[in-house]
């Protein structure tokens, strides 16, 4: 699921604008006439009244009330579905079936975009059945399957571009960008709730003796080897991130300074290649930039005396 929700609610507010949009022109004049002009007319009501409020709340809009919109569509289209007066009606909806399946496919995990695409579905189907029009069972099973499919294939790709986008290819921990914009909402929660925070900067000592003595293949599986040390011995909600070349970064969330030390003597148990740590605990205005900036100092009078402040 995206961290910033300022794209996925302001794509909400697009597709709830533009449904209500149309709703309100086939209200106006309806394809049928038993169309349902009343209802149709209210769900307008209803789109541009959402995506308005979208559009205002953006970022603040909580992922909560997101799942809920979605939901809240997958109604609607049953409830289209069933009070449609012909099969071209109903199955002119499969536009809005796939939308909605991507949509949940592209901005959530993959396991709740299935549950909503299994709502969706089985909203819509269920309204097709108890539909008066007949004469449309093989293009509406056409249009579930596709929507499945296409859910499906989006939430895949979706999932590995977010694993390919926040995740060191070498390592396999969080890269330098998602590390510090994770690490930044760990500093807000710990200045709002006052939980302590600590950070720590991790060197490795002669590794560039390694990559000339032994290749820079020796130099990847070293880093590997210890990166994979400590992600074993770290508990679930630290945060190990590679900054670059042989520098690792260290969020320890609702841990002090003690505490801090006390996960670094085990991380240094995992593997015996020496390395240099330099460690900050959250003061007080604090931004992640002064933090890591104290936790470097620290790192340079270790690696320079060979002791930490």
């Amino acid at each position: 699921m995206h961290a910033d929700r300022r794209t996925p609610v302001a794509i909400l507010a697009v597709l709830y604008t533009f449904s209500g949009g149309l709703c309100l022109i086939a209200a106006v004049w309806p394809m049928h006439r038993d169309s349902p002009v009343a209802l149709i007319l209210a769900f307008g009501i209803i789109g541009l009244t959402g995506g308005a409020a979208f559009w205002v709340l953006g970022s603040r809009t909580r992922w909560w009330a997101i799942h809920a919109a979605i939901a809240l569509a997958g109604v609607l289209v049953g409830v289209l579905a069933w009070r449609s007066a012909t099969a071209v009606g109903v199955v002119g909806l499969g536009p809005a079936l796939i939308g909605i399946g991507l949509y949940a496919a592209y901005f959530f995990r993959l396991s709740a975009a299935r549950l909503h695409v299994l709502a969706l579905v089985t909203l819509a189907t269920a309204g097709a059945i108890a539909a008066a029009p007949s004469g449309f069972t093989v293009p509406w099973v056409v249009l579930v399957v596709a929507t499945v499919a296409l859910t499906e294939a989006q939430g895949r790709l979706a999932r590995n571009l977010r694993t390919a986008a926040t995740t060191d290819p070498l390592t396999g921990v969080a890269n330098r960008r998602a590390w510090e914009a994770e690490a930044a909402r760990n500093l807000a929660r710990a200045v709002r709730t006052g939980e302590p925070l600590s950070f720590a900067i991790h060197d490795l000592d002669d590794f560039k003796v390694v990559n000339d003595r032994e290749g820079h293949g020796a130099g990847d599986a070293l880093l590997c080897e210890l990166a994979d040390g400590w992600s074993r011995r770290l508990r679930r909600a630290d945060l190990l991130g590679r900054y670059g070349g042989d520098e690792f970064v260290l969020c320890l969330p609702t841990t002090d300074e003690d505490g801090a030390w006390q996960i670094l003597r085990q991380l240094d148990e995992t593997h015996h290649f020496a390395w240099s740590v330099g460690l900050a605990t959250v003061r007080k205005g604090d931004t992640l930039s002064t933090v890591l900036a104290r936790a470097d100092a620290s790192l340079y009078l270790q690696k320079r005396t060979g002791r930490t402040a």
